[in-house]
């Protein structure tokens, strides 16, 4: 019959040592990420369990407190036509801005990157929106769509063209909402690819000119596979800012016509400082951020397996 031996007694007297080195090893990292985790943990992750929480509970009013509802405010939610109405405008704002303003950021990065002359007043000029204001974005596009004496009308009128109510329409003041945002996101979105464009060896694209590639090609087969990254990281940012960027809606049409240019947020915040239903709000909140935490992981996931890093 065999018999076991135990090596118990024989083990390492530095094992202990071995492990207390890799300890001291971890811990200087920990302590540079700790402020951050606390950051992050007292102004993001806490708050946002704190709100799911308040989610199942009614509006407090007057000496009235807040009573537990269970899913009642996400059952008045899925009955409100208004909240699906402005959510379809949300969703239509979203598919139409983030890859118009995508494409137009790397035209533009692409004109400023070539050796174009007067390269700092086109940077200059495509990047000045950026530097304003939303608010004051809105306020600036008020006179160009304004009936008969906007800027829109006037340059219209040179070509026997009717006047136009673009924000007064129900059918176009979305569109022209849309207009707005991707002239103001488009150079944000520039910055980003003229950075990842100025990152590309300038070998790979003289090796393709000398082997007879064209423009088109070395922008296919180079220039795309390699700011791929970028053209990620941009999407992710754009659709967060489809959904949260909504200062314009306050100068221009406050929602209107009969919310036909009010989107998710806008109606959240009309919610919880107007109606003053911050339960119904709260709920909203939740799945709004339900909502943009599915679409950047499926963006991830899906985008990821073409993303050359390297």
């Amino acid at each position: 019959m065999k018999q076991t031996v135990s090596l118990a007694p024989f083990a390492s007297p530095f094992a202990g040592h071995v492990e207390m080195s890799k300890f001291r090893k971890f811990l200087p990292p920990f302590l540079l990420l700790s402020p951050s985790i606390v950051l992050l943990l007292t102004f993001v992750h806490i708050p946002a369990i704190h709100t799911i929480y308040l989610s199942f509970f009614s509006t407090p009013k007057g000496r009235r407190p807040s009573k537990f509802k269970g899913l009642e405010n996400y059952q008045d939610m899925i009955a409100d036509p208004v909240f699906w109405k402005v959510l379809g405008n949300n969703v239509i704002y979203a598919i139409t801005t983030i890859p118009a303003s995508i494409i137009i950021a790397l035209i533009m990065a692409q004109l400023v990157n070539s050796a174009l002359p007067g390269r700092p007043f086109l940077r200059f000029s495509f990047f000045l929106p950026v530097v304003l204001p939303l608010i004051a974005v809105g306020n600036i596009w008020l006179f160009f769509y304004l009936p008969g004496f906007g800027l829109i009308d006037q340059i219209g009128s040179l070509f026997g063209l009717p006047n136009t109510n673009i924000l007064g329409s129900s059918e176009t003041v979305l569109w022209g909402i849309v207009g707005v945002s991707i002239w103001k996101e488009s150079g944000f979105y520039m910055i980003f690819f003229l950075a990842a464009l100025q990152g590309i060896p300038r070998d790979l694209k003289e090796a393709a000119y000398i082997e007879g590639a064209s423009n088109w090609q070395i922008f296919r087969r180079i220039t795309l596979p390699l700011i791929t990254p970028t053209i990620l990281f941009i999407s992710v940012i754009a659709t967060i800012n489809a959904f949260i960027r909504i200062e314009h809606l306050f100068s221009m049409t406050q929602g209107g016509p009969n919310y036909n240019s009010a989107l998710l947020l806008y109606y959240l915040y009309e919610n919880a400082f107007v109606f003053w239903d911050t339960a119904y709000a709260i709920a909203q909140s939740v799945f709004l951020i339900v909502l943009l935490s599915i679409i950047g992981i499926g963006q991830i996931f899906l985008m990821d397996r073409r993303v050359h890093y390297q």
